[in-house]
């Protein structure tokens, strides 16, 4: 009997062991599960990779900032707090880069309708932000708090480019913009040359214009490549070498020997020049606060649309008196002072990298290796931000039905004017006689129309105003659709220039009435893109300068595309019909900012990129 109890103690004791044992293995099991899960971050070169070890519960991020868009998601949770007291767990402070996900490149842009990449700052602090408004009031402490990470004290700071004397930075405008007109006038200067072009070069008229069309495209394929390396380098390297470009291929222009040369190199020209169409912006938002941004930023604004207008007026005058050659002579000499100006006067100011700099400065006088620059701890490749900045402009244009139908309307209007630059010349010159320099002085109806335009800001701003008022008396307040009150007008005082200036094209009506139409028809278009620059910048907060790309590239190619098919249009349907037709497009899209504006907040609650 005793026996039997020692056997069953002796069976019981195994028993025990083996649980013990197994316990203890599946306990060490998890210790190692524990130790060895790391979470997954991809690299510069698009390669998975671990970063660190961290045990239990983590905060979500995406590597791409919209899901619907991310090629892999890597869930890294971090321990904000212990769970069994509640206390507080410090981070550890390494050389290893966060635990966080690398997330696509969130975009900003300003209001001149062109796009530039914001800053890494600008991403944290909306990701900060974004963290707070959704309730994830984790405790760890963040970037705000490190005392070595380096940030301007204040627009005082000597470094931030906001404390310099205003007469300064407004120079700098000035010289952004003049750059901007300089670029943008090269491009409808050329329109001037066709009369002597198409025989020294034995060629056709419409091949003369695919130089007009290049050097457009470029200008729309360029921001997709220069906006993301500003982020990396800076806005001086990139004005620098890209404008010396823009001089450089000025030359073959001047000095072509055939067709084939002058067209490849304006294509070039036009790639080079539009940085100023993509990066200047955001050198005027740096340079000034919000509350005086305006004026300056109208004035940058201005000199993409401007540029157009002034080409074809200086270029009838060189050519009534001189050779074609002598347009690109004086474009060179203006592109050179531009640059010179450029080099001398316009100093760094993309935040990021003034702030880089002050930690580099802070570790030589300080020997304190710590002090660190937001921009220095980006994990981003140059070769990953360009594909993002090409792909996400097509995915807004694909699954957003509010920034592809503003950014046809935008095209159309391009197109437009671009087109006009070869039916003024059909027009006026058959129909009252004009010489090649009244052909130039027939655009300044355009001209006068968008300047009107633009001087009317102040007025739709007061609008927007009283909406938002109205809005914040109901318990509401701002809504991106506000901005579409200027694009709702605007969409219908474009068909009435179009078909005033179309219906007034008979050798019977005077000269001025065609040309005071078309001054109604720019004041149109400036309306129209006022609000739809701000609509997109506001519809679309992470990804504006995305939204804005699509919108550039939408405008450029139509731009590029129209001057191919104006003049035969014109020729076979009549001055009327061809004008009316344009008109009826337009007529075609004007009700697209009602829609949006009435349901635009509905679409938004919809959209996977839009905000809510």
């Amino acid at each position: 009997m005793v026996k039997m109890e020692q056997e069953k103690n002796i069976v019981d004791d195994a028993r025990r062991s083996e649980s013990t044992m197994r316990d203890r293995e599946t306990l060490q099991g998890e210790e190692k599960s524990g130790k060895d899960s790391i979470s997954l971050h991809l690299d510069e070169s698009g390669q998975k990779r671990a970063v660190g070890d961290h045990a239990g519960h983590h905060n979500t991020h995406e590597y791409s900032a919209n899901a619907r868009e991310e090629e892999v998601e890597a869930i890294v949770e971090e321990d904000d707090t212990d769970e069994e007291n509640g206390t507080a767990i410090a981070p550890v402070h390494s050389n290893r880069k966060s635990l966080r996900s690398v997330k696509s490149h969130h975009s900003h842009a300003g209001a001149d309708g062109y796009t530039y990449f914001a800053s890494h700052e600008d991403e944290e602090d909306h990701r900060r932000s974004s963290r707070k408004s959704v309730g994830e009031g984790a405790s760890a402490q963040n970037d705000e708090d490190d005392p070595f990470l380096v940030r301007f004290s204040g627009d005082s700071d000597p470094m931030n480019p906001r404390s310099l004397p205003k007469w300064r930075r407004w120079s700098i405008v000035l010289i952004c913009a003049a750059s901007s007109l300089c670029v943008t006038c090269t491009s409808s200067l050329y329109t001037s040359t066709y009369s002597q072009l198409i025989p020294d070069f034995h060629t056709s008229r419409i091949v003369c214009t695919l130089g007009l069309s290049l050097f457009v495209a470029g200008l729309g394929t360029g921001p997709m490549i220069l906006s993301p390396l500003s982020e990396f380098y800076g806005r001086r390297p990139i004005y620098i070498v890209s404008f010396a470009f823009f001089f450089i291929f000025m030359i073959p222009c001047a000095f072509a020997q055939n067709i084939q040369t002058m067209l490849v190199v304006r294509f070039l020209d036009g790639l080079a020049g539009s940085a100023f169409l993509s990066v200047a912006g955001g050198t005027v938002g740096d340079l000034f606060a919000k509350h005086e941004l305006s004026a300056p930023m109208m004035v940058y604004t201005a000199s993409p649309f401007i540029g157009p207008e002034i080409g074809p007026l200086v270029g009838g005058f060189i050519m009534e008196n001189t050779s074609w050659r002598w347009c690109f002579y004086v474009l060179m000499i203006w592109s050179f002072v531009q640059l010179t100006l450029i080099t001398l006067f316009v100093p760094e100011t993309y935040h990021p990298v003034l702030l880089r700099n002050k930690a580099i400065s802070l570790r030589k006088e300080t020997g304190e290796p710590s002090y660190i620059a937001t921009i220095e701890k980006m994990n981003k490749s140059v070769g990953k931000t360009i594909l993002w900045s090409c792909v996400r402009p097509f995915q807004l244009l694909i699954f957003e039905p509010m920034c592809l139908m503003l950014s046809l309307l935008s095209a159309l209007l391009l197109g437009i004017l671009y087109l006009f630059f070869g039916a003024f010349p059909l027009v006026f010159q058959t129909n009252h006689n004009f010489t090649t320099s009244e052909i130039g002085l027939s655009f300044l109806g355009l001209l006068v129309g968008m300047l009107t335009g633009i001087a009317c800001d102040p007025f739709w701003r007061g609008r927007y105003e009283e909406l938002v008022r109205k809005n914040e008396e109901k318990g509401g307040g701002s809504e991106p659709e506000y901005r579409l009150v200027t694009t709702i007008v605007g969409a219908w005082v474009v068909p009435v220039g179009l078909f005033g200036f179309g219906w007034t094209t008979y050798t019977h009506v005077h000269w001025i009435v065609p040309i005071i139409f078309s001054a109604v028809f720019g004041t149109g278009v400036i309306w129209v893109y006022s609000g739809v620059f701000t609509f997109l910048v506001e519809a679309y907060p992470l990804y504006a300068a995305s939204a804005l790309a699509a919108n550039s590239f939408a405008r450029s190619y139509f731009a590029a595309a129209f001057p191919l098919f104006g003049v035969q249009m014109y020729n076979h349907l009549g001055y009327q019909w061809a004008t009316s037709l344009l008109a009826f497009l337009a007529l075609g899209m004007a009700p697209f900012p009602i829609f949006f504006f009435r349901f635009g907040k509905r679409l938004r609650g919809n959209s996977r990129f839009a905000s809510t």
